[in-house]
């Protein structure tokens, strides 16, 4: 059988996509592998009628909404391989499962590459985070600590201080500018030159020298891929954000491959659960526009 669409990816964006095709009637396709990007926060925030819910809970709600359509179908496998068919596009996933459809949806999400900092990734998502609309408020206003990983890191440590009092670890990263000094010193943000060991407890930032610091939260950038290598395999554009690769894509969320949608984290360069849900939205509403005037 030959589907309508493929959705590569079952978190926020992917189920947002599937949604709209499932109530336009069309035979749909998930695969998932179960990763979500935002696994490791217990909460989910910023979402509106959904702020403060478990992240689980959205998704696992968002999912049985979706296979309520009768049209849309589930498969838990990993998808690792794809190409383009006269009629469209050949899935085939890690279990050597073979399927295809006429309109593939990209929403695969990237992984994040975290620093190595021992202590960093055990607390990720629970005390360690990179979003400040999604966690700083939930820090009650307490200190907070902003580990560098490169210069792009200044953006972080001059708008963190809107939710508390804000220390910047440098940690070998960068060397601050005199200009850079002067806007820190402005936002009264804390410099530590020192290299951090570790870190400990909740949130406690151990450096080099000895002295702890225990802060309500902290936060750093990661650095950010596409978690598999579909859109290279399709020959899709990618573009380079500020903290990583994602799929180039139009105001409809068709990529550079016609008949290929991108959506999420992936197909653009910023990720939230509203945006990847808004996302979603589009591309699906792209896909079934495509199939029903194909020609433009």
């Amino acid at each position: 059988m030959t589907y309508d669409a493929i959705v590569v990816g079952g978190s926020y964006a992917g189920l947002a996509a599937t949604l709209q095709l499932g109530r336009a009637r069309r035979r749909v396709l998930v695969i998932d592998e179960g990763k979500r990007r935002n696994r490791f926060a217990e909460t989910s925030h910023g979402f509106l009628t959904q702020d403060g819910t478990p992240a689980s809970e959205i998704a696992a709600r968002a999912r049985a909404e979706v296979a309520a359509y009768p049209t849309v179908e589930w498969k838990e496998a990993r998808a690792d391989w794809v190409e383009k068919t006269s009629s469209g596009f050949a899935v085939r996933t890690s279990g050597g499962e073979s399927y295809e459809a006429r309109r593939l949806v990209l929403a695969i999400g990237v992984v994040d590459d975290l620093p190595q900092v021992p202590g960093l990734a055990e607390r990720w998502g629970k005390s360690v985070f990179h979003c400040p609309y999604c966690h700083g408020y939930e820090l009650g206003g307490g200190p907070i600590g902003v580990i560098a990983t490169s210069p792009s890191s200044m953006h972080h440590a001059l708008l963190l201080p809107e939710w508390g009092k804000t220390i910047f670890f440098l940690n070998g990263a960068f060397a601050p500018t005199e200009e850079e000094r002067a806007q820190l010193q402005r936002r009264e943000v804390a410099i530590e030159t020192e290299l951090v060991e570790n870190i400990a407890g909740k949130a406690d930032v151990v450096l080099r020298d000895g002295r702890v610091f225990s802060l309500a939260g902290v936060f750093t950038a990661t650095v950010t891929r596409l978690s598999t290598t579909l859109a290279e395999q399709l020959g899709c554009d990618l573009d380079q954000g500020a903290v990583g690769t994602y799929i180039k894509t139009d105001s409809i969320k068709q990529t550079s491959v016609p008949g290929v949608f991108a959506c999420g984290d992936a197909g653009r360069p910023a990720g939230a659960v509203a945006l990847a849900v808004g996302d979603g939205t589009l591309a699906g509403l792209g896909v079934h526009r495509s199939l029903v005037f194909p020609d433009h």
